[in-house]
């Protein structure tokens, strides 16, 4: 795999139960709809706003190992999005370290982008997602 110098990365975190057992997965892609990675991985017990967080920073670290200068993110949190974005604050005192964790990762980049999508449109992460607790569930 070359370096790609711009890649989107969609992401998502989810538990079964808040808080649950969870699980975090990141699609990267380029321009062309290529995908060129995907990570899953079981995070432990979570709450669905942490692993969405933790989703973001999974992301983050594949767009890195791909040697991408610009990323975009998608997910489907609003919360999350808006949070990094900067139009809602952290109140939350579990997501500020994850919160300052992505804003350092992403001051990596030259160029970056956080955005939210519906649920339905990010569907490869999340069957990552699933298939991360599924398998976690089987043991």
């Amino acid at each position: 795999m070359t370096s790609a110098e711009r890649v989107v990365v969609n992401v998502d975190g989810g538990a079964r139960g808040n808080p649950g057992p969870a699980a975090v997965a990141a699609v990267a892609t380029v321009a062309d709809g290529e995908v060129v990675g995907e990570r899953r991985l079981y995070i432990g017990e979570a709450t669905n706003n942490v692993a969405e967080y933790r989703a973001v920073l999974l992301g983050l670290e594949l767009a890195h190992d791909l040697g991408a200068s610009e990323v975009e993110v998608v997910n489907d949190s609003e919360l999350v999005s808006k949070q990094i974005g900067g139009q809602y604050k952290v109140k939350h005192a579990g997501l500020k370290p994850l919160y300052l964790d992505a804003m350092r990762a992403l001051r990596e980049f030259e160029r970056w982008q956080v955005r939210s999508v519906r649920r339905e449109s990010n569907e490869r992460a999340d069957a990552l997602v699933n298939q991360a607790l599924d398998e976690q569930a089987a043991g």
